[in-house]
């Protein structure tokens, strides 16, 4: 809109931000609704109840114009309680890793911690390369994208996760997909909504699968569930717990629940009797309770880490004064927590890298941020550095794992020697056979075929 402004196009970021001058009782005003009890029972109560939206998939499939990829028995699924006490199935096995752009460039032992958890539980799963981004933060940071290629993405990406299998002679849908990023849960899940609910969305984004060959007998194949990995932490807590070599019970952990992940589409999140008495979302509370750390309540839990997408490319610093003042701050003073624990990309990295930038301000608050994933593999053995790769991570991690009881001077040392070891040209350790991440393309070949 320019009307009224001059020409000047407003749009709330940039140059043009103007002080509301609001007085402290004014603010408070303002704000008060980010401290206010958002749990379970609100959500029922504060929220319109929508429908199933599985149930119009049904339909579709049975009027023939989708197919439904099914989680089967032989995923092994396991039956979580989402907000309404509805059933949702996470497979636990037979999985397709739908990695996340954020979490492969900037926090590695993110992904490395749950291929090596996976590894350590002997979990079937594909790592292959024919995989694009979701290009959500593209759609909601820039405004840039639009809804018909966020849904062609999404089944395209989905559409790879049923037919890879073939490059090893399985039968179509033999891997289901596990999303690892946040953000791209809750993009899908809303743009798979879009989707049921828009016979003129579905027809413009067939038109597009069509020409990319992603159909399944002509028609769009669309996920029974979406499911974040979170959620399969959350269903195999008791197997990891098995694992567990590290004691934590001196651990006061706080937990930063990420919007996407909760806040879009929140009748398909898990809620667990077994966790906080079953009033808030059970993700990441739910291992680091039962691995044994004190999980510690703060006033701000529901709050946003700050990053917005716009907010983190238009007005970085209310990125960053967001993440320190309303989250790291709180955390520390109020909890007096040794770790706050996420399950996003964004998330961990806003809450992570941006705590250097308050020192400027006098505010030198130091937390260590890690995913659930990363707390958990960390507390059944993985190597801190080779594995966890906490020497990424922006804010020191060393405190926690003196806490621990974890000698991380000698692991680094192991680490070093290991990286040494690497440059003199010595064989590398990999968590996955890096001859099954190619799938199609010229540079397949088949793994029996490939000597070695």
């Amino acid at each position: 809109m320019t009307s009224g402004t001059g020409g000047e196009r407003f749009t709330g970021h940039g140059s043009e931000w103007r002080d509301a001058n609001l007085s402290p009782a004014e603010a408070e005003v303002a704000t008060s609704w980010v401290e206010a009890r958002i749990n379970k029972r609100a959500m029922l109560t504060t929220k319109q109840r929508v429908d199933d939206v599985r149930d119009v998939m049904w339909q579709l499939e049975k009027e023939g114009e989708i197919v439904v990829h099914r989680v089967n028995d032989e995923h092994q699924p396991m039956i979580a309680k989402t907000l309404y006490g509805w059933d949702k199935k996470i497979p636990t096995d037979r999985l397709w890793h739908h990695k996340s752009c954020g979490q492969c460039g900037n926090i590695p032992g993110y992904p490395a911690s749950l291929l090596w958890t996976m590894n350590e539980l002997g979990i079937e799963y594909l790592d292959e390369t024919d995989q694009t981004s979701c290009t959500a933060w593209n759609y909601h940071g820039s405004g840039i994208g639009n809804l018909e290629s966020l849904a062609a993405v999404f089944l395209r990406n989905f559409h790879q996760a049923y037919v890879a299998s073939r490059a090893e002679g399985k039968p179509d849908g033999y891997y289901y997909p596990l999303v690892h990023c946040g953000t791209s849960f809750g993009n899908y899940k809303e743009v798979r909504g879009y989707l049921l609910q828009s016979a003129n969305l579905r027809e413009k984004v067939k038109a597009i699968l069509g020409k990319l060959g992603r159909l399944v007998d002509g028609k769009l194949l669309i996920p029974e569930e979406v499911v974040h990995y979170s959620e399969w932490v959350h269903m195999m807590r008791k197997r990891i717990v098995e694992r567990q070599v590290v004691d934590a019970s001196m651990i006061r952990a706080t937990i930063h629940p990420a919007c996407h992940v909760y806040k879009m589409v929140p009748q398909d999140v898990i809620y667990d009797d077994e966790v906080l008495e079953g009033d808030r979302v059970a993700v990441s509370t739910g291992i680091v309770q039962d691995l044994g750390a004190q999980v510690i309540d703060y006033s701000t839990w529901y709050d946003c880490c700050g990053f917005g997408f716009r907010h983190i490319i238009s007005e970085r610093e209310f990125t960053r004064s967001f993440a320190i003042d309303r989250k790291i701050k709180v955390a520390i003073e109020e909890a007096h927590s040794d770790v706050m624990i996420g399950h996003d990309t964004g998330c961990i990295t806003t809450l992570d890298k941006n705590q250097w930038i308050g020192k400027a301000e006098g505010k030198d608050y130091q937390l260590p941020i890690l995913a659930d994933i990363q707390f958990s593999a960390l507390l059944c053995g993985a190597h801190p550095y080779k594995i966890i790769q906490s020497h990424w991570h922006a804010s020191a991690i060393e405190t926690l794992m003196e806490k621990l009881g974890i000698d991380w001077r000698a692991k680094k040392a192991e680490f070093e020697q290991y990286l040494e070891h690497i440059q003199a040209g010595g064989p590398t350790e990999t968590l996955y056979d890096p001859r099954r991440m190619i799938t199609g393309g010229p540079g397949f070949r088949p793994v029996a075929q490939i000597g070695g």
